[in-house]
Formats: structure tokens, sequence, C-alpha cells
């Protein structure tokens, strides 16, 4: 296991999911979730706090398009988000990020000359210090579908986190009530089931009149 402090420059992408696609079921069938991702920026710097570059508990700043993030000290005026978890791997085969995660940062692996100069792909699962907070339930943005999250059919199948208070173009149509291991725990008013991940997999979403 590597020691070492962490190279001072991290490939890292920024995932951005205000339009988090889903699989949605109301009859037989299986789906996985698609993240709509927006690659932010590249090359960040670290605050010298700890041997893992965004580990638990370390803040970021805001990053830019074609801009650094960098790992700042979380009482410090650049501070703009803190890590919640962070986790080697690839995101789609490794844990789920905690449901208050407002977005995910990708982080690239580097093969260095040493060990010291390496890193392995991972990513941090990000809460912003301030709101907005897209994560939220309702809010329509975060990169994870939870209870009291809204959906609209995209098309047929699938649907798309939307804010269940209208604002946007797209109004909602079923409101995630709980999430459930099967969809035989789902309540009878269930009218759509989305598949969510984590250890209950199953979202149980009701019509919205």
């Amino acid at each position: 296991m590597r020691r070492g402090a962490l190279p001072k420059a991290l490939l890292v992408c920024a995932v951005l999911v205000g339009m988090y696609t889903l699989t949605a079921c109301q009859g037989a069938g299986h789906g996985a979730a698609e993240a709509a991702a927006a690659p932010a920026g590249a090359g960040p710097t670290r605050s010298g706090q700890g041997p893992v570059f965004l580990e638990a508990e370390e803040c970021a700043s805001r990053g830019r398009a074609a801009a650094a993030i960098e790992e700042v000290p979380c009482a410090g005026p650049a501070a703009a988000a803190r890590v919640l978890a962070r986790f080697n791997g690839p995101l789609a085969k490794g844990p789920r990020c905690p449901s208050a995660t407002d977005y995910v940062l990708h982080i690239t692996a580097v093969d260095g000359v040493s060990e010291e100069d390496s890193a392995p792909e991972g990513y941090a699962c990000m809460r912003n210090l301030r709101p907005p907070h897209p994560g939220d339930p309702g809010m329509g943005g975060g990169p994870l579908t939870v209870v009291g999250d809204c959906v609209y059919t995209e098309r047929r199948g699938v649907v798309k986190e939307t804010a269940c208070d209208g604002s946007p173009a797209r109004a909602p149509e079923y409101l995630v009530t709980r999430t459930v291991r099967t969809r035989a725990d789902c309540p009878p008013s269930t009218a759509l089931y989305v598949q969510v991940g984590g250890g209950t997999p199953v979202g149980c979403a009701r019509r919205l009149a």
C-alpha cells in the first residue's frame, strides 16, 4: 500500500449530474442508471493536509472548465465543497456515494516513475458548503435518486430526475416515496419502479396528480 503523498498534479473531472438518466419499469425488466457527465477541469493541487488527495472531510475549491481544482483548508475563503466519502476504483463498480452528495469528482489514475508519484483512479463524493444543494430530496440535480425526488418520463422505459417544485421546463410526473430491496416491498400506490442502486436498489414512485 502506498504511504507517500499523492502528486501535486492529478487529472480530475467534475461530474455535474443535473440531469441523471434512470431506467424505470412499469412492468417486467431491469436496468441501471446512466450518468450524464460534464467534464469540468484538470490539474488540482494539494493543500498538504493528508496523504491522500481529497480524502474524507477535506475540502476543495470550485472547479471551472480548463481550470485547476484545489484541495484547500475547509475554513478558508476558497473552500466550496467538502468530501463526504472517497473511494478508489471506477464509480460504476465502487460503493454508492452518501445520499447527501451534491456532485461527484472523478479522479483519473496517474502512472508515475515511483509509487509516490502515482495515484489510483478514484472518485470523491462532494457536498457544497453553501446552498444550493442539488443532491437534497426534490431538488432535481444530484447524482443519486433518493426518497423525495421527482422524475418525469423522457422516453419509454427511461425517466429523468427533475425538481419537485415544477420550476424546470419538465414538470414532475412521479414522486419516489421509498427505496426497497425488491418490487414486492413497494406499497400498493406504486405506479413506477426506478432502479436507484445501493442496498435498497428499487425506488417506489407514485404518480403525481
